[in-house]
């Protein structure tokens, strides 16, 4: 029986709510499962390993819940209750930042959490952190040219009220930040975001202080992190384990090795699936930003590329994105081995593994050497590419006795290396334990393809 305040409560909700929001509702007050009990009910049929590290993590998040079903943001109050006060409403619900070692199940019960904690489905937000910035970027550039006569106009405040009027309970997963770019605008942007009653969870293989760690210009950034906590409960989870290597592998071999007629097995793979497509084989040029990036050999929804197409040109997020939406299969041949030598290409390969992975692509794969030593982890020692250069001239860096100095304006990072490639090497040990997931059947089998 629902008790005379629940009841009261309800009804106070049903007046903002849409008719769609009335069956969630209604669904959640006869279905009052928790997530700890849904988490249970998982390692009871073994769908998940019962592990006491990821129980401390959902009880959290079960906690949050509750706090949630309670929650506003600042938009919806506004517009029912204008005469409402900020300083009457109830303290701002914290977020959670969530993070630990790579396989240890964040994104999982991060997942868990979104599909079944009490926010309707229209007011909640799931998306990969490179994603959710690419969007940023997207509407702020949109925004500028539509205001580019009002020399004073901020487009940050605008578009972070947009955010939030989609949705105000934000899943951002793979919180890592190594673009200068976002490193600037973070501390902007959540402002906005958290002050408009934006609740967060995020996932990273990073506590709060690493964010960024010897990253260009980081006195700048370092603001973000106290905000960040402030408005987020950070919590660690690390049981050691990385459940992706404990997958089962696929029955159909994905990883080849170049030695080994790589080419020849992946020639016979590409047959095979063309031959399931309403396509011929023929090269495809994607429109991405106005610019076109064209692929050789295509065939429907199947991509057969090399690692030069994917990371020796200039992309990013947003064309693997793109590629993502477009293929559900992508073969990369003559993947070389990588080093701090060629940083740009490392950091395009971690961000095309990150998109492909968080859209469950499928992915074949020929390359110099096994997964496990696809980087090289050795120091660069004072080898300064003419990319590396154009920077340092963009940015009034100089060389002097083989160390890197900063001009006046970039004194307080003199003792950061911007070149030592440190956030490389940490993020493909993520890379690493995603190509191994990605090579499971359970991970084929997680994309739909043909219908």
């Amino acid at each position: 029986m629902l008790t005379i305040l629940t009841i009261k409560r309800f009804t106070l909700r049903l007046n903002s709510l849409s008719i769609t929001s009335y069956d969630h509702m209604i669904s959640r007050l006869l279905n009052s499962q928790t997530l700890c009990s849904i988490y249970a009910s998982h390692v009871k049929t073994r769908v998940l390993r019962e592990d006491s590290h990821q129980q401390q993590v959902v009880t959290r998040l079960d906690q949050l819940n509750g706090q949630l079903n309670e929650h506003k943001p600042q938009s919806v109050v506004s517009r029912l209750w204008p005469f409402w006060s900020t300083n009457d409403r109830k303290s701002q619900v914290k977020g959670l930042y969530l993070y630990g070692s790579v396989g240890c199940g964040k994104t999982m019960l991060m997942d868990l959490f979104f599909e079944n904690c009490c926010v309707s489905h229209q007011h909640k937000r799931r998306v990969h952190f490179h994603s959710f910035m690419i969007d940023f970027h997207t509407r702020v550039h949109r925004l500028k040219s539509e205001h580019r006569s009002e020399r004073a106009f901020n487009p940050i405040a605008s578009v972070a009220q947009s955010i939030c009027d989609e949705s105000w309970l934000l899943c951002l997963d793979e919180f890592q930040v190594t673009d200068i770019g976002d490193a600037m605008i973070l501390k902007l942007l959540f402002e906005q975001l958290f002050s408009k009653g934006i609740v967060m969870i995020a996932t990273s293989n990073r506590q709060p202080e690493d964010l960024y760690k010897n990253g260009l210009q980081r006195s700048n950034f370092l603001p973000f992190i106290p905000l960040l906590k402030q408005n987020c409960n950070v919590l660690s989870l690390d049981s050691g384990i990385d459940y992706r290597q404990r997958s089962l592998p696929s029955q159909q071999q994905t990883y080849f090795l170049t030695e080994e007629n790589a080419d020849k097995q992946l020639d016979r793979l590409f047959k095979m699936m063309a031959n399931r497509e309403n396509d011929t084989i023929r090269p495809k040029t994607l429109t991405i930003k106005e610019r076109n990036v064209t692929f050789a050999n295509t065939c429907g929804r199947v991509v057969d590329s090399t690692f030069a197409e994917l990371c020796d040109r200039p992309l990013g997020a947003i064309d693997y994105l793109t590629m993502s939406q477009l293929f559900h299969t992508v073969i990369i041949r003559n993947i070389p081995q990588m080093s701090l030598l060629n940083k740009t290409q490392c950091r395009r390969f971690i961000t095309m593994i990150d998109t492909f992975y968080d859209n469950r692509v499928r992915v074949l794969f020929s390359a110099e050497v096994p997964s496990n030593q696809l980087f090289l982890t050795n120091k660069l020692q004072d080898h300064i590419n003419d990319d590396n250069r154009k920077l340092m001239d963009d940015l009034g860096i100089k060389l002097d006795s083989g160390k890197t100095v900063f001009s006046h304006h970039l004194q307080n990072d003199s003792n950061a290396n911007i070149f030592s490639g440190e956030e490389e090497v940490f993020a493909f040990e993520r890379t690493i334990s995603r190509i191994t997931e990605m090579l499971t059947k359970d991970y084929w089998n997680s994309r739909q393809i043909y219908t």
